[in-house]
């Protein structure tokens, strides 16, 4: 299996009972949106309905792990999907942003007993975020379908 096919491989599973949260940052939505988009596809089609999804919307990627704690903590959902877009810049202000955000998702994960998946794009260019963000390869499709899988576990 190659990477770029990780959601389009698996079977739609019935999810249907899991309530399941979003957490989407509004930085690059162009390609954020796309992830949403994706994620909200799997969703779909692994049954979970529109009413049992919150989804919320922040400033940027270094505020998604707060803000998928305090979902969990009000909603108690079943599984988070964190979405974001990092893109490199003139310094390596992305790299401590990336390294904060992936520690920030893992220590609310481990600390909630939820799982949270990661669906941060960390790329060098636009282009690169945007074949991230599309088709069997978009992101927010794979982050959907790897929450959805850890909360069945359960």
């Amino acid at each position: 299996m190659r990477r770029t096919e990780y959601a389009k491989d698996y079977e739609p599973r019935d999810a249907s009972k899991l309530r399941v949260g979003i957490v989407v940052s509004r930085w690059n939505s162009d390609i954020t949106e796309r992830l949403l988009a994706g994620a909200q596809e799997i969703l779909r089609a692994w049954h979970v309905a529109p009413k049992r999804v919150t989804v919320m919307h922040v400033a940027g990627s270094f505020e998604i792990p707060y803000v998928c704690l305090a979902l969990i903590k009000k909603k108690k959902p079943d599984a988070v999907i964190a979405l974001g877009c990092i893109i490199k810049g003139e310094t390596d202000h992305d790299r401590y942003i990336a390294s904060a955000v992936s520690h920030g998702i893992m220590q609310v994960s481990l600390s909630q007993k939820i799982p949270v998946s990661f669906g941060i794009i960390t790329a060098n260019n636009l282009k690169q975020a945007e074949a991230r963000a599309t088709g069997d390869a978009n992101k927010g499709k794979e982050a959907a379908v790897a929450a959805l899988e850890a909360a069945l576990l359960k």
